[in-house]
């Protein structure tokens, strides 16, 4: 993928997202995922995980990923503001279900999965602490990026200890659900069309479980980091849940990822 650089990407005004380089960032690769399925154009602006990324942050008052930014319009750094962004672009397909109890099992389910304290911020907690745990790099220059995640995400030892469990019970859930749809007989999370929800959720998988290097080729200390080892965690994942994720990727997204 073909990344601008701040200087760049602030001279346009047609659609910048905001991504994490070289690295399949979960968040990331469901923001790129749901502008996919709305086939809707944008220019990746290059960020740097764990870096200080102060010419972004003095350009739209951000340093993470991912961030839309589209004309004029204030940037939009959370995942709902992106979801409802993307529906409000291109209104079909559309990822919001229409009915209020669909749209809150959908909102609700996404927020277990990648809002604060959800899935992915357990699983980063989780790796934040593996590579803590280092000497070489708790205790040295090597580790400032590490660092410097952990205190935006809230990182601590009491803190790591909590997310396998709450991972767990997470995928536990969702696994329930998918289960209950594929009884009625839904391929989807909700109802019976794709949602956001599914997209999310496809992106997510990678946390626990990585897609094969052939339409993910990353870096393996990263692969290592992604596959999840903690026993509690492991016995979570159950095998409809990465089933439900490749149907999604071969059936609605794009492989191989390009990040």
């Amino acid at each position: 993928m073909k990344y601008l650089d701040v200087e760049e990407a602030r001279s346009r005004s047609d659609l910048r997202l905001v991504l994490s380089a070289g690295v399949p960032g979960p968040w990331g690769e469901a923001a790129k995922g749901l502008f996919h399925v709305k086939r809707i154009p944008y220019v990746a602006v290059a960020q740097e995980g764990g870096g200080e990324n102060a010419a972004l942050r003095e350009w739209i008052g951000h340093d993470n990923a991912p961030i839309v930014v589209y004309g004029d319009e204030p940037p939009r750094a959370i995942w709902t503001e992106i979801v409802f962004f993307a529906e409000r672009l291109v209104s079909e397909p559309a990822l919001i279900p229409a009915d209020p109890a669909g749209r809150a099992s959908m909102f609700g389910l996404c927020h277990e999965i990648c809002g604060e304290n959800g899935l992915g911020w357990s699983r980063r907690l989780m790796m934040l602490h593996e590579v803590l745990q280092i000497p070489a790099v708790a205790d040295s220059p090597a580790g400032d990026g590490v660092r410097r995640l952990g205190e935006k995400y809230g990182y601590s030892h009491e803190a790591a200890e909590s997310a396998p469990l709450h991972a767990a019970e997470i995928l536990t859930l969702l696994a329930s659900r998918l289960r209950d749809q594929r009884d009625r007989g839904s391929r989807f999370f909700v109802g019976d069309a794709l949602s956001a929800l599914d997209v999310y959720w496809a992106a997510f998988g990678a946390v626990v479980r990585p897609l094969p290097a052939a339409v993910c080729p990353m870096p393996e200390f990263l692969r290592a980091q992604y596959d999840v080892k903690d026993a509690r965690v492991s016995r979570a994942v159950d095998p409809m849940l990465l089933e439900h994720r490749d149907f999604i990727y071969r059936e609605f997204l794009q492989l191989p990822l390009d990040f």
